[in-house]
């Protein structure tokens, strides 16, 4: 019952505020319909329908949310925890917590609404605990700490290197340069820095946001004449993370700024965060002068995981997924057969488990199988833009930097639109983000040589011939 009559119990812990009480039935419903808009029906249904409001508690300002097993608690934890908190924040400033369990240990204390009302922990109060929002872009992900990080050959650097810059002792770097593919564990050491950072030293100014995010928020402030606010929120920071620097490729004003805020954060002996997808000598379209500080600190590449790592990994989640029965072979079979990235290996684990959970079936191999058989297909040939580009270029016979370069010359532009129609052809990925990877141009820059190339297949038999071999020699 989330909107009747109101009652209170005196036996119960009077810090415990039922949420029958008005205030927080209203937010709920509030949030409900947010939710369904934004995940769609069948994602709602499945998952956050059964969601339901349990109690809470004034004393560490924590709502209590409850569903109907372990697994599909932990599941919501891990897909819509940071939503649900962002959500109850800006209905109810006095939730600073949210707490996701099952409905079975539920506690069902109800106080008035004014009582309720009374107790509300002020904003302002809120700004000021450690454990409040970065400085500046986006919120650090409580999910993505030290603990949950699986440390192997492939990344045992890298991690040893963030714990470093987390301890908050002295390091013998600055800055830490973190490279490695997609979905292999940079994003989430650079979250698990931020909040171990935030612990060890309270109310230390913590700033994480992507490259992409500075530079929007650069040109916002140069538009509204207010980069002077800009640079001093920024430059304030005790520890500054930037992830995916390769996107400020070619933006010249966006990488000015950024190098007078390298020099800021080094100079006041300050802490600082890069990733990229490759290391600073194979960056292209960003100044020598910003690739020479990157190569100043320490520069640690995140592997892909071998086996060993990768079956570490499937047994963590597992644990953290007590409701789901997987047996070993199945086990080893993700293992074994998804090696693209480790976010890919989660998602299919997750997969496996809530679709049997869904279907009422048990898991076996067969099961696996069947559930996966796309995504098992799209692993068995990776091509990558890097791969594209480098083998473009080999063929054509020019300098791979040339598929990111300004030039225009027909010697060059030609075998770029070529890169581009087989990235579009052979990637999942976007058309803005493949334009980001040929120098920093537009998604229209894309659609354009797509075209281009389809039109001279017809009408130029060589350079047909030519497309035909590289795909083959691109997909194996």
């Amino acid at each position: 019952m989330l909107g009747g009559g109101v009652r209170t119990d005196a036996t119960e812990d009077s810090s415990v505020i039922g949420i029958e009480s008005d205030p927080f039935a209203a937010a709920w419903t509030l949030i409900r319909e947010g939710l369904r808009q934004d995940c769609g029906a069948r994602t709602f249904d499945s998952w956050l329908r059964p969601i339901e409001l349990i109690s809470f508690d004034e004393a560490d300002s924590t709502i209590q949310l409850g569903l109907p097993s372990q697994f599909m608690a932990d599941w919501v934890k891990s897909h819509y925890a940071d939503r649900l908190l962002l959500a109850w924040r800006h209905a109810l400033p006095q939730v600073r917590r949210v707490s996701i369990g099952t409905s079975g240990n539920a506690m069902r204390v109800l106080e008035t609404p004014a009582a309720a009302q009374a107790k509300a922990v002020p904003l302002a109060v809120q700004a000021e605990s450690p454990a409040a929002a970065p400085l500046l872009g986006a919120a650090l992900d409580p999910r993505y700490t030290f603990e949950s990080f699986v440390v192997g050959k492939a990344n045992e650097v890298a991690y040893n290197a963030a714990r470093a810059v987390a301890d908050g002792g002295a390091v013998t770097f600055n800055p830490l340069f973190l490279h490695g593919g997609t979905g292999l564990g940079k994003t989430h050491l650079m979250h698990a820095i931020g909040q171990e950072f935030a612990r060890i030293q309270p109310g230390a100014k913590v700033a994480y946001m992507s490259a992409e995010k500075f530079m929007v928020e650069f040109v916002t402030a140069m538009r509204a004449k207010d980069t002077l606010s800009f640079k001093q929120r920024l430059r304030s920071a005790d520890l500054l993370m930037i992830d995916d620097v390769q996107f400020i490729a070619g933006k010249d004003s966006t990488q000015e700024e950024f190098f007078h805020t390298m020099n800021e954060i080094i100079s006041a002996g300050k802490r600082l965060v890069i990733t990229a997808d490759r290391s600073p000598q194979n960056l292209e379209g960003i100044e020598s002068r910003i690739l020479s500080r990157l190569s100043w600190g320490l520069v640690a590449d995140v592997n892909p995981a071998d086996y060993e790592l990768r079956l570490n990994i499937v047994h963590m989640k597992l644990a953290m997924m007590p409701g789901a029965k997987i047996p070993e072979d199945v086990i080893d079979f993700l293992a074994r057969r998804i090696t693209s990235n480790i976010r890919e290996l989660e998602g299919a684990l997750n997969r496996v488990a809530a679709y049997a959970l869904l279907s009422g079936k048990a898991i076996d191999l067969d099961f696996a199988q069947q559930t996966l058989a796309d995504v098992l297909r799209a692993n068995e040939r990776r091509v990558s833009i890097d791969e594209i580009q480098r083998k473009v270029a080999e063929h054509f016979r020019i300098r791979q930097s040339e598929m990111t370069s300004a030039r225009r010359a027909r010697e060059v532009a030609r075998p770029r639109q070529v890169a581009m129609y087989l990235a579009k052809q052979l990637t999942p990925r976007s058309l803005p983000e493949i334009g980001r990877r040929f120098g920093g141009r537009d998604h229209t820059t894309v659609i354009h040589a797509v075209r281009q190339i389809e039109k001279l297949r017809r009408d130029d038999a060589e350079l047909d011939q030519d497309i035909r071999l590289l795909m083959r020699q691109l997909e194996g």
